[in-house]
């Protein structure tokens, strides 16, 4: 029986003292990593070897980490790409994740919420296609598409069919933030992009139904200035 093989980072900041701190820890949890240092290394690095996810810091010389991010999509369309982002660049997370990052992590963070989101990714990435009309289950929370029936502690959730393709849009990319405005388009189509407000007020009204204090959500949970994620695992109460 072999041993299951380390996961491989791509670790992608023009900041050496970034990625020195990140190093470390990351090879002493049992990572393997690969530091880049502009985004034009990391494309020539991904297209040599092979990566589970990559780390890629959104202000750098040269292409820039969102151009980056494009580029690597193009060469790498189902590889995790994770951007690292400061506090107050909401613009760069909404455009980062409209453009195929799979999720962000903001300046400062700690290694154990890093750590976290690479697991969470690859995991999504490795994990088997799921059949369109399959029934998701996360916590107390079911649904299933084929009847687009809803259970809660297995009792029928009554929604509005709006609400549902709310529901569902999330659980089917659980863990995932989903912007406003990719919600609103998968939802109500494009020209809806930009009614946050209009969405904000099915959000709560959703989260009346399925959450136990929705003022405390443990599932619809919101990103702010970015958008809402479904909880990928739900910790016992």
């Amino acid at each position: 029986m072999t041993d299951k093989l380390p996961i491989r980072i791509l670790l992608v900041d023009d900041e050496a003292a970034i990625r020195r701190a990140l190093r470390a820890p990351l090879v002493e949890l049992g990572f393997e990593v690969v530091d880049a240092s502009r985004g034009e290394e990391a494309l020539h690095l991904v297209r040599a070897e092979p990566f589970d996810v990559v780390l890629l810091d959104v202000n750098m010389p040269g292409i820039g980490g969102l151009q980056t991010l494009t580029r690597l999509r193009c060469v790498a369309p189902r590889l995790p790409i994770l951007m690292l982002t400061v506090r107050d660049a909401e613009p760069d997370k909404v455009e980062a994740l409209e453009n195929g990052a799979d999720d962000y992590i903001t300046k400062p963070f700690s290694i154990r919420e890093c750590v976290a989101r690479v697991r969470s990714a690859v995991r999504r990435a490795q994990a088997p296609e799921r059949p369109r009309d399959a029934s998701i289950t996360i916590g107390e929370i079911e649904i299933f598409p084929a009847t687009r029936i809803v259970r809660r502690c297995g009792q029928p959730v009554r929604l509005t069919p709006k609400e549902y393709d709310i529901l569902l849009c999330l659980m089917k990319q659980a863990g995932r933030a989903v912007t406003h405005g990719k919600l609103l388009s998968a939802v109500w189509g494009a020209e809806y992009r930009r009614e946050v407000d209009y969405l904000r007020t099915f959000i709560r009204q959703l989260r009346k139904k399925i959450e136990n204090d929705p003022a405390n959500p443990r599932y619809l949970l919101t990103d702010p200035c970015v958008g809402y994620r479904f909880t990928e695992e739900i910790e016992p109460l």
